[in-house]
């Protein structure tokens, strides 16, 4: 059955790919009218979280910025489509690393680095770093049910070189690549929520407190790894600038999530330039009534 999905479906979705953009915007604007006004995706959601992230706003600017997230996440649909043959050279065009100086300056000192970053902007296009780095890129995905989609999508990831590792299977590879002495830079998008009873940390975001992932910089400190973080800001529609910002090369000489907590401010900081690019679409708030039972229940002691 899977192999059926796949034999009738990727034709049609290899064809969209090779679409130029000008065209797979003209289906995102077709799709955000669906979205938006038929189906009506995901809205409550969106506005839920802009209501709790910004409080100041009125509700016309949070009804705008909603609009603008949905157009966006359109946007992402085909830009992630496109991700399926995009050129070398396209997407060096439009997705630009605007100082990867900062990210292979701090490979030289021969340590092994994590990199934080957001779901903000188009993470997908993010693939394309190893095209600047000196360092070996590794990225985690989480597979898909039908193999051979998975398979696809894997060696879409990978063509710019970069290894990807199902999600969990990225630490026990890490591990392994440092043991063997192979030197790495890891992505790991540490901004969702995270289970309540495996959480060891809360943190406001946005003024709201929240549950917040602290593997990043657990594995920094037990590996000494470098700690830098990449931002994404979008230029113009289709055109991306990511910028690298050393969060810390010494982890060990820092205080107990003291790295996430300056992950997460440099994540709100870049969210606020851009609110609308942001993927409010999840429930990022849910656990934000939680915090007390968590501490009689599942803080670590």
């Amino acid at each position: 059955m899977h192999l059926a999905v796949y034999i009738l479906v990727f034709p049609i979705i290899w064809l969209i790919s090779r679409l130029p953009m000008r065209l797979l915007y003209v289906f995102s604007d077709f799709l955000f009218l669906l979205v938006y006004y038929v189906v009506g995706y995901r809205k409550k959601v969106v506005l839920s979280n802009l209501k709790l992230a910004f409080p100041e706003k009125s509700d016309e600017e949070l009804k705008r910025i909603t609009k603008k997230t949905l157009h966006h996440f359109c946007d992402f649909i085909v830009e992630s489509i496109k991700s399926f043959s995009i050129s070398e050279k396209e997407v060096s065009r439009r997705y630009k690393f605007v100082n990867p100086e900062v990210l292979n300056n701090t490979a030289k000192n021969g340590k092994n680095i994590i990199l934080t970053g957001a779901h903000l902007n188009n993470w997908e296009w993010s693939v394309s770093m190893p095209l600047v780095s000196d360092i070996h890129i590794y990225g985690a995905y989480t597979p898909i049910k039908n193999k051979h989609f998975n398979e696809f999508m894997k060696s879409s990831r990978t063509k710019f070189n970069l290894t990807a590792y199902k999600t969990r299977e990225m630490i026990p590879n890490m591990m392994k690549n440092i043991k063997n002495g192979n030197k790495g830079a890891y992505i790991l998008l540490s901004d969702q929520s995270p289970v309540v009873q495996k959480t060891y940390h809360w943190q406001e975001f946005f003024g709201v407190k929240v549950p917040v992932h602290t593997g990043a910089e657990l594995l920094a400190k037990k590996f000494d790894m470098s700690v830098i973080n990449y931002s994404t800001k979008k230029i113009k529609r289709g055109y991306y600038e990511t910028t690298f910002e050393v969060i810390t090369e010494n982890p060990k000489e820092l205080d107990n999530y003291q790295i996430t907590d300056k992950y997460l401010k440099i994540t709100e900081d870049s969210i606020k330039e851009q609110p609308e690019n942001y993927l409010w679409t999840h429930k990022r708030f849910k656990h934000k009534h939680r915090y007390q039972e968590w501490l009689d229940k599942y803080k670590k002691k």
